[in-house]
C-alpha cells in the first residue's frame, strides 16, 4: 500500500527515490538538500531555516500550541495520555523507523530533528508504559538527551531518575545537583523537590529551615504538592513553629486542588482532630478518596477504618484485602498490619508462620511495632522457635525507639528475670 504524503512534500523535489519512505529531497524554495527525507525535519526547515519559504507553509504556531498542550501531559486523563503515547511512539519510532540513537544523531545543520519537549514526552511514555511497553532505561536515555538540548523540565525528570534509580543506578548526590540546577533555571517542581532533599538529607545535609523556605517558594509559585509539604512543616514543626490550624488549612487547600497526599493528610487531621474538630466519617471518606486516586498510604489507612470501624462498619475481610494491597506496594505499616491479620485470623485463615515472616520483614525495614511483635513471636514461639534472649533484644530495641508496648514488655522481662543472660 502506498503511504499518502502530507502537504510538506509539495515544497520538496525528490532527487533520488531509492528509499521510497525516506528519499533524497531538495527544498524548492532554497535548494537545501536532505539526504534522508523525514517530514518533521522538512517542516522544521520551512519553519525556521528556509529564507524564502512563504509564511502560509510555516506551522510554527501550530507546533507551539501542540507543545503547550503536550507540556501538560501529567495532567491529562489516562485516555488522553494513552492516545498521546500512541501518537508519539508511532510518529517518533515506528513510521520514521528512528532508534533512540537516531533521535540523538539526526540533525539538519545543527538543528535538532525533534523539539526537546517531544523527546521528553517520549521518555515519559516509556517510563510509564503509555502507548508502548514500559522501558525505564530508554526513558532515562531520552530524558538525558532532552536535558542536554536545554529542556529544563527534563533536568528535574533526570534528577528524579537518579533519586529513585529509574533506568539508572541510584545517585542521590547527582539527584540533588540536578534538582538544584533545574530550580536555579526556574523549574518550580524542582524547587519543591529540592525542598524534599533539604528536609530529608537526600544528597545533601539536612536543613529543615531551608526546606521550609523552598516549600514556601514553590507553593507561592503554584506547586500544589508544595502546599501539602508546607502543611506538613507546620504540623510537625519542620523548619518553623508548629501550627496545627495552619497545617489543616494548607492540607485542605492542596486537597481541594487535587493533591492525593494532601487528601490523605487531611483525613489524618479529621481522624486525630489536628487543627480541626475530630470527624471519623469525614476521615473515612477522605482516606477512601485518596486510596482510590492511588495513594498507597491511604490504602493502609482505609484498611484501618474497616479493621477498627472508623467512620464505617467493621469489615475484617475488606481490611485484610486493603492491608494486602498496601503491603504489596511496599507500605511498611501495612506489612505489619497484614501480619496481625495472619496471626489472629482476621479476614483470612490463621497462619502464624506467615505472620512471623511478615513481622520479620517489617521489622527489618524499621517498623517499631513490628519489632515489638517479632519479639512477642520469639518469646512465645509464635510461628517460630522460642528464643527469650532474642525476644529481650528486640523488646529493648523497640523500647529505645519509643514503642510504649515494648517499654512495658521490657519491664516485664526485668520483673520476671527473663532479661538476656
Amino acid at each position: 500500500m502506498v503511504r499518502k504524503k502530507g502537504p510538506v512534500w509539495e515544497h520538496f523535489q525528490i532527487i533520488d527515490n531509492k528509499d521510497n519512505r525516506h528519499p533524497h529531497v531538495q527544498c524548492k524554495h532554497c535548494s537545501k538538500d536532505f539526504q534522508r527525507a523525514v517530514p518533521e525535519r522538512m517542516q522544521a526547515h520551512l519553519n525556521k531555516k528556509c529564507p524564502k519559504a512563504p509564511n502560509h507553509v510555516k506551522s510554527q504556531t501550530k507546533q507551539q500550541n501542540t507543545t503547550s498542550k503536550i507540556n501538560n501531559i501529567e495532567h491529562m486523563s489516562e485516555e488522553e495520555q494513552k492516545s498521546l503515547g500512541l501518537l508519539l511512539a508511532k510518529a517518533l519510532t515506528s513510521s520514521s523507523k528512528l532508534t533512540i540513537e537516531e533521535v540523538k544523531m539526526q540533525t539538519d545543520d545543527n538543528e535538532q530533528l525533534l523539539y526537546p519537549s517531544d523527546i521528553r514526552h517520549l521518555g515519559y511514555c516509556y517510563q510509564r508504559g503509555i502507548g508502548t511497553e514500559k522501558n525505564e532505561k530508554k526513558a532515562f536515555e531520552l530524558y538525558k538527551e532532552a536535558a542536554k538540548r536545554g529542556n529544563i523540565t527534563t533536568i528535574n525528570d533526570l534528577a528524579y531518575c537518579y533519586e529513585y534509580g529509574i533506568g539508572t543506578e541510584k545517585d542521590k548526590i547527582r539527584a540533588f545537583e540536578l534538582y538544584k540546577e533545574a530550580a536555579e533555571k526556574g523549574n518550580i517542581d524542582a524547587i519543591n523537590n529540592l525542598g524534599k532533599c533539604c528536609q530529608n538529607g537526600i544528597g545533601t545535609e539536612k536543613d529543615e529551615v531551608r526546606a521550609f523556605e523552598l516549600y514556601g517558594e514553590a507553593a507561592g509559585k503554584g506547586v500544589i504538592n508544595a502546599i501539602n509539604n508546607l502543611g506538613y512543616c507546620y504540623q510537625n514543626g519542620v523548619g518553623t513553629e508548629k501550627n496545627e490550624i495552619r497545617a489543616f488549612d494548607l492540607y485542605k487547600e492542596a486537597a481541594e486542588k487535587g493533591d492525593i497526599y494532601a487528601i490523605n493528610n487531611l483525613g489524618n487531621c479529621y481522624y486525630c482532630g489536628t487543627g480541626t474538630e475530630k470527624d471519623e466519617i469525614k476521615a473515612f471518606e477522605l482516606y477512601r478518596e485518596a486510596a482510590e486516586k492511588g495513594d498507597i498510604y491511604a490504602v493502609n489507612n482505609f484498611g484501618d477504618c474497616y479493621y477498627y470501624g472508623i467512620g464505617t462498619e467493621k469489615d475484617e475481610i475488606k481490611s485484610y484485602e486493603l492491608y494486602k494491597e498496601a503491603a504489596e506496594k511496599g507500605v511498611i505499616d501495612a506489612i505489619n498490619n497484614l501480619a496481625v491479620c495472619y496471626e489472629y485470623g482476621t479476614g483470612i485463615e490463621k497462619d502464624e508462620a506467615r505472620a512471623f515472616e511478615l513481622y520479620k520483614k517489617a521489622a527489618e525495614k524499621g517498623d517499631i511495632y513490628a519489632i515489638n511483635n517479632l519479639a512477642y513471636c520469639y518469646k512465645y514461639g509464635t510461628g517460630t522457635e522460642k528464643d527469650e534472649n532474642r525476644a529481650f533484644e528486640l523488646y529493648k530495641k523497640a523500647a529505645e525507639k519509643g514503642d510504649i508496648d515494648a517499654i512495658n514488655n521490657l519491664g516485664k522481662c526485668y520483673q520476671n528475670g527473663t532479661e538476656k543472660k
